[in-house]
Parts: C-alpha cells; sequence; structure tokens
C-alpha cells in the first residue's frame, strides 16, 4: 500500500506545482523614477501623480491616462516613467492576460520623487452593481443622458438649522461635464462666485469685490463633491479615477420598499454609496467625512421631483443631511443641457469689474 501511495503522492505535489506555474499576478520588473526637472531644489510644490495604465499580455504598456495631475512639466516627466516600465504580465490558467492598473508618484521639492511600492490593481466591476447602473443609466434618459457635455441649473439654495430655513440664496450654476463648475449665488443684493477648473479654483466675493484663489481645502471638497456626484458614477467617470464597484445588497427605505446599494471605493480608501429604487431611480448618496474637531460626520444627498427636459431626467430638488438633520436644499427652478459653455468663464479675471455683471450664456 505504501508503494501505491508513494507515487500518487509525487503526482499530486507535481499537479500542485504546475497549477502554481499556471497562475502569476503581474510582476513589474522595472519601474524607473521620473527625471528631475531643471528647477528642482528651487521649486517649492510637493503633490502626486498617478496615472491608468493598461498592462496587456504581450508585454506592452497599452492605453495610458491621467488619474490625477500637479505640474504640466512633471506630469510630462512622470508619463515618460510610466512609458519605460518593464513587466510580466498577469497569467491565468498558463495564459497572460490584460490588465489594468493604478500607478503613482510623489514629488517632492525636497526629496525629488518617489514610488510607492505597489501598484492598484482594479478588479473587475460587480454585475449586478453594473446592471444597478444600467437600469439608472435609462431611467435618466439613456444615451441622451450619457451624452450630456453641459448642465446649466438656476434656482434657490437653503441652507437650514432644526428644520427651518436660516437663509437661502438665488444660483446659476455651469457645468462642463466632467470637471468645470462655475456657481453663482445672489442674496441682498451681495454677489458670491465659486469656480472649479479641474486642479484649479478661484472665488470672488462681491461685498468686497476681491478675488482669491481657493484653498487646498476648498479644491479638495470640489473633488470630493466629483466622487459623491450621481454623473460620476452613471457616466463611469469613476473608472480612470482608480475606484472600485460592488454591489452592496438591498436596503430598507420606506415601508414596504427597499432600495438597491452600490459602493465606489477609491484607491486612497474614501467610499461612498448610492441608493437605487427597484425601477431605477437614483434615491441617494452617502458618505464619510471627518470634521475639523477629527470627528467622522455622515453626509447624505437625496434626489426627488425628477423632472423630464427634452429626455433626460434630472432630479430638480436636492437635499442634504449631515448626521441624519437636514442642513440644506437646492430647488432647481430651469435646467438646460448640451448649450456651448466656453472655457474663458471658468478662467480666473484679472480684474473684478467683469464679475459684477450677470453671466450669460
Amino acid at each position: 500500500m505504501k508503494k501505491l501511495l508513494f507515487p500518487f503522492f509525487l503526482t499530486l505535489l507535481f499537479c500542485f506545482s504546475i497549477f502554481a506555474q499556471e497562475n502569476k499576478p503581474l510582476n513589474i520588473l522595472e519601474q524607473p523614477k521620473p527625471a528631475l526637472s531643471k528647477d528642482y531644489g528651487t521649486l517649492d510644490a510637493e503633490g502626486s501623480i498617478r496615472f491608468r495604465v493598461q498592462f496587456l499580455a504581450n508585454g506592452q504598456t497599452g492605453e495610458i491616462s491621467p488619474v490625477s495631475s500637479f505640474i504640466k512639466r512633471l506630469n510630462e516627466k512622470a508619463l515618460k516613467a510610466v512609458k519605460q516600465i518593464k513587466f510580466e504580465p498577469e497569467i491565468k490558467n498558463g495564459e497572460p492576460y490584460n490588465e489594468v492598473g493604478i500607478i503613482s508618484y510623489i514629488y517632492s521639492w525636497k526629496n525629488g520623487w518617489t514610488i510607492p511600492s505597489s501598484i492598484i490593481i482594479q478588479t473587475k466591476s460587480d454585475e449586478k452593481a453594473e446592471a444597478i447602473i444600467k437600469k439608472a443609466v435609462q431611467y435618466l434618459g439613456g444615451e441622451k443622458y450619457l451624452n450630456a457635455k453641459s448642465q446649466i441649473g438656476r434656482g434657490k439654495f437653503s441652507a437650514l438649522q432644526d428644520g427651518a430655513i436660516v437663509s437661502f440664496q438665488n444660483f446659476t450654476d455651469v457645468i462642463a461635464f466632467p470637471d468645470k463648475e462655475r456657481t453663482e449665488f445672489k442674496s441682498g443684493g451681495s454677489k458670491t462666485v465659486q469656480t472649479n477648473f479641474r486642479e484649479n479654483g478661484w472665488i470672488y466675493d462681491g461685498a468686497t469685490s476681491f478675488i482669491k484663489d481657493q484653498t487646498e481645502e476648498q479644491i479638495n471638497n470640489f473633488k470630493r463633491g466629483i466622487r459623491t456626484s450621481l454623473d460620476n458614477l452613471l457616466r463611469g467617470n469613476w473608472r480612470k479615477q482608480g475606484a472600485k464597484l460592488d454591489n452592496v445588497g438591498r436596503r430598507p427605505a420606506s415601508l414596504g420598499k427597499r432600495n438597491d446599494v452600490v459602493k465606489l471605493t477609491f484607491d486612497d480608501g474614501f467610499t461612498v454609496e448610492f441608493e437605487f429604487s427597484d425601477d431605477g431611480v437614483p434615491m441617494k448618496s452617502i458618505y464619510k467625512r471627518t470634521n475639523a474637531d477629527n470627528e467622522e460626520v455622515k453626509e447624505e444627498d437625496r434626489y426627488a421631483q425628477f423632472v423630464d427636459i427634452n429626455g433626460i431626467k434630472t432630479p430638480f430638488i436636492i437635499d442634504h443631511f449631515s448626521n441624519d438633520k437636514q442642513t440644506s436644499r437646492i430647488n432647481y427652478e430651469s435646467v438646460e443641457f448640451n448649450k456651448q459653455i466656453p472655457d474663458s468663464i471658468f478662467a480666473k479675471p484679472s480684474s473684478a469689474k467683469d464679475l459684477k455683471k450677470d453671466l450669460k450664456l
């Protein structure tokens, strides 16, 4: 019996060995650092650059797209470094496979370039979650919704406290998808303009006629707003941001009803959940942030009163809650899609004179 078992044991070892050889993860062989700029040591700047990279089965890099950018000339040096990466493709069942990963580079004027030790691999999205998104897109207008390039909304923004309105402002909000937005607020003859253009932003204070750059915190708030927006989810922009999509399941909504829930998880750990009714209507988005007192706050946007605008449905009411208490309401009075938006309205003006006039598009 022992003589029979021994060859059988060797056969098992051989099979396990073959299996181990047939399945291998993506292996980075060489990942050079980007070249230093001529002004290294004097350029007082720190930041990170990320790329979404296709690692093809033939051992070559495919499409490379920016996820986050920095100073233009540093972006270019980082891109050249990405193209010089050498790797062994992922092996599944003995066959090489295409893979997608997020490559990061960190620049410091003191330390030059550093590269995080790991590459974040983007796994395939949950099929159930993709089906939920598809249903929501169809509800909102299908291809008409997906092909919308711009949105202009006008209405009232109300701040609430203990269930009562404490202030309200008229607003005009201009969006050029996916990452340009200008919002003008008016209240009691005073005007404020908040504008974001990718990594940049500025604010105009009509009370003082002063224009200033947005702080890093304000720009980060805008970026977070993009991550948590319905458009970012449903139009698929999260795929270029290094996020992963999962189905969470079903969650109680109202008496006798439950919502489908999907979750986006970004490579820095930030998560946002979206809820949809059975017929695909977007109901809410939920995420958490840390406030100035280092306390965790649950933030929630609830969508209501969807109106059909030339084949595209959009919510005319968005209520915001912090720790389950309503803090604001956006009430649209009109929405336009696909109107031509000049880039000039997002550029920081040299003078506050023109900002005193109403925005005309």
